[in-house]
């Protein structure tokens, strides 16, 4: 990359998934891995939308429920439901989805600013709209949304 280049010329993959009617996207480098869901221990005083811990090969993951997080209603889980293992901030969490659906590569300024409602969803949770073939991807900011702070965990 020459020196005229700007960042926004570069590209990401990102792992689409649904969220009831609603389709996102995120960083597929933060994604370590895909898992059925499987019962979690529930943990006291853990927020509402943390399902609970897993244990993943010797490690304690949280597990959080994405449509809670969002503030999106609750539903069954059933044999499409997923838990998507992410790597935060040096920190393994689990996020339960609906499904997920392919992995698509967006230029970084196909990405568009999400308009700003008072809306259930936090905007920092939100990096953006993109559109893809006639569909409406929103990209999630993980970081912020699994952060520690976000799960009520204390370093």
């Amino acid at each position: 990359m020459d020196a005229s280049q700007s960042s926004s010329d570069h590209s990401s993959q990102y792992l689409t998934l649904r969220l009831g009617k609603e389709e996102y996207a995120l960083d597929i480098l933060r994604v370590q891995e895909i898992r059925s869901y499987e019962e979690t221990t529930r943990m006291v005083n853990s927020p509402a939308f943390v399902k609970g811990v897993v244990n993943l090969r010797g490690v304690i993951v949280p597990i959080a429920d994405l449509r809670l997080k969002l503030g999106l209603p609750n539903v069954e889980y059933n044999d499409f439901t997923v838990v998507i293992i992410l790597n935060i901030h040096d920190s393994v969490v689990g996020a339960v989805v609906d499904s997920v659906a392919d992995v698509v590569t967006l230029r970084n300024d196909a990405i568009k600013p999400a308009p700003q409602f008072e809306a259930a969803i936090d905007a920092r949770f939100i990096r953006g709209l993109v559109e893809v073939n006639d569909r409406t991807l929103i990209v999630m900011n993980v970081e912020a949304l699994l952060s520690n702070a976000e799960l009520g965990i204390v370093a």
